[in-house]
This record gives structure tokens, C-alpha cells and sequence, in this order.
């Protein structure tokens, strides 16, 4: 939302109360005159350039090479100049890369153009001979120059590692998303068709054409045909297709008319019928046909197939219900269309599936899979021939992600929020532990908020952590162990104080249960009066998909423009919203409505009882 749409909306709620107003009586309403306005606008307005003289290296984007032992990165320095830094991962040596002085007067000379000492654009670049030489393209063209004195070639090896660190460890599948099969059988001897919706196995050697189907219509057709992996099988689906019903609005100001004009859009709503899908197997050589015992699918599209190692007989698939409150992992008998739940969770409110996590392990047969059966999102190791399952992470805090399997060593590494007592329980800490439950590893020991990047064979990681008021500390760590191996970057907050910036303050209060702990940020202004009273504006999005409420530093942000003109800006996650145990989140089932409003308000008034200057009898 644009900052003057902001403060208008927040003007006209202004005048909502929460209470009896508990500030002292010898405070009164900050009710700031024209000058006084003017000036705070002219504040914010200059807060980006305020930040921009900070000298700080909030995040580092190192460049790794191709042995994975060092990389170097852009170090930001006063009067908005920079620095090449080079690192010895093994041995946490950091140096100045080069002598930038004489590095810009040799480039100077092989390109003809000045080059500024302190502002060098070198992007593309990588180090030679154990940093003793750095190849580099600087106004278009490749150089490699000698540190020892500076003399320069033009270079023909240009070849250097590209690696992007942001890359997820692995690669993730939404259920919502489709996925091809190849129509032509694993040995490449035949081949899926559907024709008038029926279909057709096709020998490819003489064409010939064989019917599976003779039921299948233009409007029911056969389709998602899949092979198994041994060629035996065939596993498709007779689909009943529904169109998507549409929603209707109207743009009531069109340019150059008076006229409203009617707009459509396809829109499912609760209650619509979507596509159903009937699962068939097929015996190739047999021809037969059998249909799938299990209810048909009517939510997502055809499920992709788990085939179970070296006995093609048996094959698993996923089955989310609509209204989310049953996740089934299904195994399927081909040759008799029989199924058993493997996993069969239920719920009498609902299951977020969005955070279901499973990874199929088919040589070994088992799989991961998260979920909240105990009240906690957990990694279970499930045998899928047994169907028993194995708690694998415990206790009274939150897996929010997995970052990647190690199948032969037999560990995961995942994220998780709420380990450490005495921590904002949002905060994001990465681990690694064994399938077994054992050896569970906080690859990020430092309080705050964590994000991490992988040297290319994960042999180093890059841990940069803050918290909405303390800024980030960003260190290199040896991934065997998490031992820290160098601090590369620390900022002190007095650099950001000093310059006039206000910084968020951190609050705590109970919910409406009495005993959960409801966490939020205070933005407050920088001029504020101890002896005048603010009003308080909510900045608020309480969607129960996710968290709110900032984690990671924030010397700017447009809750504290709206404090510098005279407000005292908070967010707050209620109850209903996601990240903390299922019964906090569960308060949103069947209750939008409810929206943490509860909770909220008695988050405020705690907060104004602790801030005599916020005032509570008007809310926004």
C-alpha cells in the first residue's frame, strides 16, 4: 500500500479504542502544526539517503571457485566505495584481494578507459595460481594480470565456475503442478495413444494398434497414461472433466465512457465440482484392465507414482481430500487393483498441505514425510512396506523446511524455528540430523534470524544472521562439523544510531489463553516526545498461510516512515497464523473472521501499559 493511501485509511481508524486509556495524565496528544508535518515528511523522505552513508555489509554475495577452497566477494567501504576481498575457505585467511590501486592503473592502461580505484565494476573474475594472479573482463574484454607486479596479458582462459548460490539444495514439486510421461514403453517397442477417448497401445515396429479401452468418450476420455518402470504395466485414468465456473465483476470507470463494462474470470469456489480422475491399471502382455479400489481422485490432478524398487507389482501415489483434512500415501496392487494406506492422517480441522513434505527412498523402501499428528510440524521416517513410522525430530517447536536428503549417509538437513528456549521462536535455525533421530547438528548457533549459502560441495556454508534491531553478522563455517571457521562481516547498530535512525523494538505479550507467548515489532518515531501521547496504527496481514511479523534487520521500512510522522507503528502475529504449534493455528478453522483480533488487542494493551507514550484510545 502507497504511503498516502496508508495514512488516509489510517486517519479514518484513527478514532478506534481499545480501552480506557492508562497513559499518564500529565502526558498530552502529540498534535503536530504545519512546520512541524512538513519537517517530518522531509525525514522520511531522506531516510534512504541517511542509510546509503552507512557503511555496512548487511549481505555478502560470494563467488566461489572451481576447487570449492576460496571465493571473494564485494566489500562495501566509506563515501559509497568498494573493496575485492579474497578468502582461503580451508584456512579463513582474508586479505585484501589485490592492490586496488595499481590493479585500476594497469586496467586503466589495457582498456583505454580511466578506471576508478574505489568503484571498479568487476563481476566477472576468478583468482589464478593460489590468488597470485586474477583473470578478469573489465570494458568487455578478458585480462589476466600478474599481483606481483601488476602486468597484464590477454587472457584465452575464461573458463570459470558459475554457480549460483541461491539455488535451492533440491529441487521441490508443488502437487498442484503437472508432469509428463513418456508415451513410448521403457524399452521403446510400443507406445500410449488415446483415440475417441479410448485408449490404444500401438506396436511400433508394425503399427499396429490394440484397444484397452471401449468406454472412454470424447467427454470422458482415458488419459495420464503412465508407464512402469519394467514396461508391464500401464496405469491411466478415465477423466471427467468439469469447467471451471466464472466469477463476474464490473469496471464501473472506463475511459471514454459512461458505461460500465461486464469483465469474467474463471474462479473455483468451495463447493464446485472440479475434474475427477478414476484410476485403471493395465496388464500389457494380458491386455487387461482393472480398475484402481480407491476413492477417485477429485482434488489436484493424476498424482505422480512411486514404484516400489525391483517389484513393479506395487506402486504408491498421494491423496490430498478436499477441505484438507485427510493425506493419504496410497499403495496400489497392479495386479489386482487393491490398495492399503500406507499413511492415512486425519484431522477435524485441517491439514496444511503446503508444508507436507515427502522424499521416496525406493532402494531402501521408505520415505520421509512431514507432519503435525503430535501437534508440531516433524520429519517421520516411514517403512513403506510395514507402513511404521518413525518420529525422527521431536518437541515443542517447528520443521519449516527441508533443505535437502543425503541418502547414503542417511541425514537430512532441514530449517527449523523454536529449538533454542530464551529465542523469538520464529527464528529460522538450519540443522542436520540422522534418519535414525540421532546426531542433530544447529549448523547455526548464533540468535537471530538465519539464511545460508553453500559452497559448491557443501564442504563450506555461509551463515549471515540478524534480528529486526540488531544488525547482521554474516560468518564462514565448515560444514562437517558447523565450527565457525572466520567472522567475515559484523556491523556495530551505533553506525546505524548514530546517523539518526530509529531502529524497531522487539515486544512480547501473553495471549488470550493466558499462557502463549504473542510476538511483535514497535516502530516508534525518531523525534518522538516523551511527554506527548502518539496514536497507533496496525500494520497488519493476518492470512493464516504464514508469519508476519519481520525477523531480519530492518534499519528502513515503511512502517517507520509512517512513525516518523507522528505514529507509533506495530505488527503483530496473532493466533491463526502459521509457524507455531497446529493449536495456534488451528484458531483460524472455519474463524477468518477471527483474525488474532483477540490477541492483538491484548498485545497492545500490554504494550501500552510498558509505553506511556502509545495511545490506546486511538487505533488504527
Amino acid at each position: 500500500m502507497k504511503l498516502k493511501s496508508f495514512l488516509h485509511v489510517a486517519a479514518l481508524l484513527c478514532g478506534l479504542a481499545l480501552g480506557s486509556n492508562a497513559q499518564s495524565p500529565n502526558l498530552s496528544a502529540y498534535k503536530p502544526d504545519q512546520k512541524e508535518i512538513l519537517a517530518s515528511y522531509a525525514k522520511t523522505a531522506a531516510l534512504d539517503t541517511v542509510l546509503r552513508n552507512v557503511v555496512s555489509n548487511n549481505e555478502i554475495s560470494p563467488v566461489w571457485h572451481t576447487d570449492g577452497n576460496s571465493f571473494w566477494y564485494r566489500k562495501n567501504m566509506p563515501a559509497r566505495t568498494w573493496q575485492f576481498v579474497y578468502v582461503d575457505a580451508k584456512t579463513g585467511t582474508f586479505k585484501t584481494a589485490f592492490d586496488h590501486r595499481l590493479l585500476a592503473k594497469s586496467l586503466t592502461k589495457a582498456t583505454g578507459e580511466m578506471q576508478n580505484e574505489g568503484k571498479m565494476n568487476l563481476i566477472e573474475m576468478f583468482f589464478n595460481d593460489n590468488g597470485n594472479a586474477v583473470t578478469l573482463k573489465a570494458e568487455g574484454k578478458w585480462y589476466k594480470v600478474n599481483l606481483a607486479d601488476y602486468q597484464y596479458l590477454k587472457a584465452t582462459d575464461t573458463a570459470y565456475l558459475r554457480y549460483n548460490i541461491r539455488r535451492p539444495l533440491q529441487n521441490k514439486r508443488s502437487r498442484w503442478a503437472g508432469f509428463r510421461t513418456p508415451r513410448k514403453s521403457p524399452d521403446g517397442k510400443q507406445e500410449i495413444t488415446v483415440k475417441d477417448g479410448n485408449l490404444v497401445l500401438k506396436n511400433l515396429a508394425d503399427q499396429t494398434e490394440t484397444a484397452l479401452t471401449s468406454d472412454g468418450t470424447s467427454a470422458r476420455p482415458y488419459g495420464e497414461a503412465t508407464w512402469s518402470p519394467d514396461g508391464k504395466t500401464i496405469v491411466a485414468y478415465l477423466i471427467d472433466p468439469k469447467k471451471t465456473k466464472q466469477v463476474h465483476y464490473i469496471l464501473s470507470s472506463v475511459t471514454g465512457s459512461t458505461r460500465g463494462e461486464l469483465k469474467s474470470q474463471d474462479y473455483a469456489q468451495p463447493g464446485d465440482e472440479f475434474t475427477s480422475y478414476q484410476p485403471y491399471v493395465f496388464d500389457v502382455a494380458a491386455k487387461k484392465q482393472t480398475k484402481v479400489a480407491t476413492d477417485v481422485i477429485d482434488f489436484f490432478g493424476a498424482p505422480v507414482l512411486n514404484w516400489r524398487d525391483k517389484d513393479n507389482r506395487y506402486y504408491t501415489f498421494e491423496k490430498v481430500d478436499r477441505g484438507h483434512q485427510r493425506f493419504r500415501v496410497i499403495e496400489v496392487d497392479a495386479a489386482t487393483g487393491k490398495t492399503r494406506n500406507i499413511i492415512d492422517e486425519q484431522t477435524k480441522t485441517f491439514i496444511y498441505e503446503n508444508r507436507i513434505y515427502t522424499r521416496y527412498l525406493p532402494k531402501t523402501n521408505e520415505f520421509i514425510w512431514t507432519s503435525e499428528q503430535n501437534g508440531w510440524q516433524h520429519l517421520y521416517l516411514v517403512n513403506s512396506l510395514t507402513a511404521k513410522q518413525q518420529q525422527i525430530t521431536k518437541g515443542n517447536w517447528v520443521v519449516r523446511d527441508i533443505d535437502s536428503v543425503d541418502v547414503v549417509k542417511r541425514q537430512i538437513w532441514f530449517r527449523a524455528s523454536g529449538v533454542n528456549p530464551g529465542e523469538d521462536p520464529y527464528f529460522v535455525h538450519y540443522y542436520r540430523i540422522g534418519f535414525d533421530g540421532k546426531g542433530m547438528i544447529d549448523l547455526t548457533p548464533g540468535k537471530g534470524n538465519h539464511s545460508v549459502t553453500f559452497s559448491p560441495d557443501r564442504r563450506f556454508y555461509i551463515d549471515t544472521y540478524s534480528q529486526v534491531n540488531v544488525p547482521p553478522v554474516i560468518e564462514l563455517r565448515k560444514t562437517a562439523d558447523g565450527k565457525k571457521i572466520k567472522e567475515l562481516e559484523r556491523v556495530d547498530p551505533e553506525r546505524y544510531l548514530d546517523k539518526g535512525i530509529k531502529l524497531p523494538e522487539v515486544f512480547v505479550a501473553k495471549a488470550r489463553d493466558g499462557v502463549t507467548d504473542i510476538w511483535g515489532v514497535i516502530c516508534f518515531p525518531s523525534n518522538m516526545d516523551k511527554n506527548k501521547t502518539y496514536p497507533i496504527i496496525e500494520n497488519i496481514y493476518a492470512g493464516p498461510q504464514d508469519s508476519f511479523v519481520p525477523k531480519n534487520f530492518m534499519p528502513n521500512s515503511e512502517m517507520q516512515n509512517i512513525a516518523e510522522l507522528g505514529f507509533i507503528v506495530v505488527q503483530i502475529d496473532g493466533m491463526g497464523t502459521a509457524n507455531r504449534s497446529k493449536a495456534f493455528h488451528d484458531v483460524c478453522w472455519k474463524n477468518l473472521a477471527d483474525a488474532g483480533f483477540p490477541d492483538r488487542i491484548l498485545w497492545m494493551k500490554a504494550m501500552a501499559k510498558k509505553y506511556q507514550n502509545a495511545d490506546i484510545g486511538r487505533v488504527g
